[in-house]
This record gives C-alpha cells, sequence and structure tokens, in this order.
C-alpha cells in the first residue's frame, strides 16, 4: 500500500498547502496550527476514552495515534510537525515518525505537551483544535473563515485520498463477507461482531463508527449497536452497517440479507439493491444531491407498490408522506476524514449554507455534486413500529395493506449504503468494486 501511497503524496501536500494559504489569505492570519488532540479523561477516572485525531491533522499526513503533537504551516515554509514522543512506560510510546511523507516536514521531537506549545510560532495564528487549557497559552479560536475555506475544499479528494478511502473499502469488504459468512452459520449478533473485527483487523475504536449489527426485527432501529448475545431461535434477516478505516480515512458500508428461507424478503432486498444501483449512476457531475434524494422516494413508492404494501401511486406515496414513514432518513452524506464529512451544506468557500427540502429533516446534504467528492448512496426501507402507528392514524391509513406491512415487520428493515466517487464521466463505486476484489 505505501508503494502506491508514495508517488502520489507530494501531489497531496502540494494541494494541501494551498488550500491551507488560501484560507489563512481569507482570515487575515499568519499561521495554520493543527492540534492532533489529547485523549477525553473519564470522569472520576485515571483512564481516557479511545483517542480519535482532529480529521484536520489526518489531512496533512497519516498519523492517527500522537496525541499532544502539532502541525504548524507558515505560507511559503516547509509545514512543520511537533511531534511527541513521551518518556513513558506505561503506554507504546510512538515510533520516531518514518515512511513516504517524512522528507516532507521539518519534524521536531519533543518529550511532553508542554515543550511542544514551547516550539509553537507567535503571531497572528489560527488554531484549529477541540480544546487547549487556559494555562497553555494558546487559544483554539477555529476562525470560522478559515475553518469555512478548509472545509470546502476538503469536499473535492486528491488522487491520494481517493487510494486510501479505496483501501478503507477493500478491508470494509473483506469484513463484511466474514460477517455474512457469520450470520449464515447463525452466530449471534455479538459473535457476527467479532467475526467482523478479526477479519477487517481492526478493534472498535479503529473503526470509524459503531458497527450495526442487526438480526430480524433489529434492523428496524437505525443505529442499533447492542450486539446480543444469544442468537435467536431463527435468524430471518440480517442488517449490518459497518465500515473501516485506513491512515483516518473512512469506508461506510451496508448490506441486508435473508435467511434461506425469507424468500419474500429476499425480493423485496433484490429490488431495493436495484433502486440503489440505478441511483449510483446518477452521482455525476452537476447532480443535485436533494433531487436525487426527492428521485429516490419516488422510486422506493414504487418498489413498496410494486411488492404490494399499498395501492396508491408513487407519486402520491412521497406527497402523502407515506414514503417517509417507510424510509425515513436521507439517501447519504459526503464522507471522507469523517464519516459524515464537513461541507455538506455548504454555499461557497465563504460558508453559508443550503436549506434542505421541506420534509426531509435527516438529509445530510444539500449541494451539487461536482469531481473528485465521494458521498454515499443508501436507501433504505424499515417497518418502523412508531412511525407505522403515526401512519395508522392518517386518512391515508386505507391505501396501506396493513396485513402484507405486519408479515414484514419480522425482517425489520432493509439498507444498501456504498461509497461512491464523483468523476468527469462515470461515477467510481468504491465500495462494488472492493466487493468484487474481495470474491
Amino acid at each position: 500500500m505505501h508503494d502506491q501511497l508514495a508517488p502520489l503524496y507530494p501531489h497531496h501536500l502540494a494541494i494541501v498547502r494551498e488550500r491551507a494559504g488560501r484560507a489563512l489569505a481569507l482570515g487575515g492570519f499568519d499561521h495554520l496550527l493543527i492540534a492532533a488532540g489529547t485523549p477525553l479523561r473519564k470522569f472520576l477516572d485515571d483512564q481516557d476514552y479511545p483517542f480519535v485525531a482532529n480529521p484536520h491533522f489526518k489531512h496533512w499526513l497519516p498519523l492517527t495515534d500522537v496525541p499532544g503533537s502539532w502541525i504548524v504551516y507558515t505560507p511559503g515554509r516547509k509545514p512543520k510537525l511537533i511531534f511527541v514522543q513521551p518518556r513513558d512506560y506505561w503506554h507504546v510510546v510512538p515510533q520516531a515518525p518514518h515512511g513516504y511523507w517524512v522528507e516532507h516536514f521539518d519534524i521536531t521531537i519533543v518529550h511532553t505537551a508542554a515543550d511542544a506549545l514551547a516550539e509553537l510560532p507567535s503571531g497572528k495564528r489560527a488554531v484549529i483544535a477541540a480544546a487547549c487549557p487556559a494555562t497553555d497559552g494558546v487559544e483554539a479560536n477555529n476562525p470560522p473563515a478559515v475553518l469555512d475555506s478548509l472545509h470546502w475544499h476538503r469536499s473535492y479528494k486528491t488522487p491520494y485520498e481517493l487510494a486510501l478511502m479505496r483501501e478503507a473499502s477493500r478491508v470494509g469488504a473483506r469484513a463484511h463477507r466474514a460477517a455474512e459468512a457469520a450470520f449464515r452459520a447463525g452466530e449471534s449478533e455479538f459473535g457476527i461482531h467479532m467475526a467482523y473485527l478479526s477479519a477487517a483487523k481492526q478493534n472498535d475504536a479503529e473503526l470509524p463508527y459503531a458497527s450495526i449489527v442487526a438480526l430480524n426485527e433489529h434492523g428496524a432501529v437505525l443505529h442499533y449497536t447492542n450486539f446480543d448475545r444469544t442468537p435467536p431461535a431463527h435468524s430471518r434477516s440480517f442488517l449490518i452497517d459497518a465500515g473501516a478505516s485506513a491512515a483516518g480515512y473512512a469506508s461506510d458500508i451496508t448490506r441486508t440479507y435473508a435467511s434461506s428461507q425469507a424468500a419474500e424478503f429476499q425480493a423485496l432486498i433484490d429490488s431495493v439493491d436495484a433502486a440503489q444501483q440505478g441511483f449510483v449512476t446518477r452521482v455525476r457531475a452537476g447532480q443535485s444531491y436533494p433531487d436525487l434524494h426527492i428521485h429516490a422516494h419516488h422510486v422506493l413508492a414504487g418498489v413498496l407498490r410494486e411488492h404490494g404494501f399499498f395501492r396508491m401511486s408513487a407519486e402520491s406515496a412521497v406527497e402523502s408522506g407515506v414514503s417517509s414513514a417507510f424510509f425515513p432518513h436521507g439517501l447519504g452524506h459526503p464522507i471522507g476524514l469523517e464519516v459524515h464529512d464537513v461541507a455538506g451544506f455548504q454555499q461557497s468557500e465563504r460558508g453559508g449554507s443550503i436549506a434542505r427540502p421541506d420534509g426531509h429533516p435527516y438529509l445530510r446534504m444539500t449541494r451539487a455534486l461536482e469531481p473528485g467528492m465521494v458521498v454515499t448512496i443508501e436507501p433504505g426501507l424499515y417497518f418502523i413500529e412508531m412511525l407505522l402507528a403515526e401512519l395508522r392514524d392518517k386518512p391515508v391509513s386505507k391505501e396501506i395493506a396493513w396485513d402484507r406491512v405486519e408479515a414484514f415487520r419480522q425482517y425489520g428493515g432493509i439498507r444498501i449504503e456504498d461509497d461512491v466517487v464523483c468523476t468527469d464521466d462515470a461515477p467510481e463505486n468504491l465500495t462494488r468494486d472492493a466487493f468484487a476484489a474481495a470474491g
């Protein structure tokens, strides 16, 4: 993997430096200071929560576990890494910097966070950090003008970033294959999750988000993370939403499976899968993401009608809100250094916000697609009791085939999610390519 990244990294860093210089000029600052961050201490304890590095830090270099370290960039100068390598025999000490990227930084190794702060330049500083204790003398000002510019341009992935996202997809697809096999073997949700981690070779803290591993009715809970330890008497259906990481970049993959005895549910999965692949083909330059989301509602309403869940037209189902009872979340979101990446609503590099369409409060992106953007496409159909109860109380309830809906509640729901790159031509489906390579 490093052999693939080495020739791509100098171009990536040049782009990151150019964007940083532009952002500093917009905000009127001389220096960009980016803290890797420090772990959050548990209340009344001497242990920390798992460390998660500042995404702005990971944008510059492939280091994800160097708490206390800083990147300093002054336009016209070589970027500087202030690397904290503590004197510590309680924990594993980070290795000295090495690899394809080190020649592009001036590197100073220190042993304490206080030593790192002493290396920071003075002047007009844009400090990007979660928080800095007041005694440090470093204010995490996170200037909006700087952040707006950086976030806007982060939407456009470099070839280096896409290479890491392909790797994250490959790891995720491999682990998804193992999870499906565990489901077919009758494992519990916890057992399936363990199989996933083993195949990914990543622990829970290293994954980009908490995995959703849902059997049967649990698939109707959109963020189900309970992990039952005991297998159900009959595993009828399985929904897994789980990703992987590569040098701080995320994949976000969802698949839904039916048992061999659930032919009717498999038929519905097949229809959602076909619809999802149709939405992927529309990830093209100039496509409005909200328009694609609304289009998905019409197509999925057609799927529900085709499978006998209601008699009304697809258009009526969307207009009356029936489709939202079965598909209550957004079609997807930007993805990259963060699972739900920045600038999905942003109007320009100077900020601003593009509103969601009325009636779709959970859509996570309102921009038009452009080459270099990576988004998820994740339509779903669910049988959620709370939403179905609300639907029963509406006049349109008479159009619903409630016996059919009741028969499918035992399966929970369906979601199918791919990570897709918008290009100058046809979209690149990172997820489907990774599954094809996984065999």
